[in-house]
């Protein structure tokens, strides 16, 4: 049942192109362990052996298989109360965190579940795992967030709701987009 939700939402992230072949990871809380997809594995076709169990403090046997996010992952189970943690690359969401501190969505969907999502890690380099203190912090106050130049944190009780706020702001972000590549005006709230 785990595998099949991990398949679910990373054939999906990858079919929508919101990751890569071998970018983006998963990963679920189960009490002090986490199941968090293997380094460089392929989200849109994922196998039993592509999801790493490891600890939630602890370092183990394990460890060194599982995503290079895992210090991320971890920062925000140990800080907020997530049991779900999608991280994503989509692209109208990255090319905006190129030019904006925060986006704002226009589109009534965007605006139903998320006011602002702020781009963090403006004026340094953001390297695999980094910020995690800093994410895990803007997270307590917001679903979803965006690192500057690399990637979407969403979270949740499940991988779906964290795969919702992901795919929700990516159409919030391609509206932007579109509107600005017309060379129309954001319309004022």
């Amino acid at each position: 049942m785990i595998l099949s939700q991990f398949q679910t939402v990373g054939r999906d992230l990858f079919t929508k192109g919101l990751v890569s072949s071998h970018s983006g990871n998963l990963s679920i809380r189960l009490g002090e362990r986490i199941i968090i997809t293997r380094r460089s594995s392929r989200l849109g076709c994922l196998e039993e052996h592509d999801l790493i169990e490891t600890g939630l403090s602890k370092n183990d046997r394990n460890t060194p298989l599982a995503s290079v996010e895992l210090a991320v992952h971890r920062a925000i189970y140990q800080q907020t109360s997530a049991l779900a943690i999608v991280h994503a690359h989509p692209p109208h969401t990255v090319a905006l965190s190129l030019t904006e501190t925060e986006i704002v969505p226009i589109d009534t969907e965007g605006q139903s579940i998320m006011e602002q999502v702020p781009v963090l890690g403006w004026k340094m380099r953001v390297k695999p795992g980094g910020l995690g203190d800093e994410i895990a912090r803007a997270l307590k106050q917001r679903r979803i967030i965006m690192v500057h130049g690399h990637g979407t944190f969403a979270i949740g009780q499940l991988l779906e709701e964290a795969h919702s706020y992901t795919t929700t702001l990516e159409e919030s972000c391609q509206v932007i987009c579109l509107l600005k590549s017309l060379q129309v005006g954001i319309p004022k709230k």
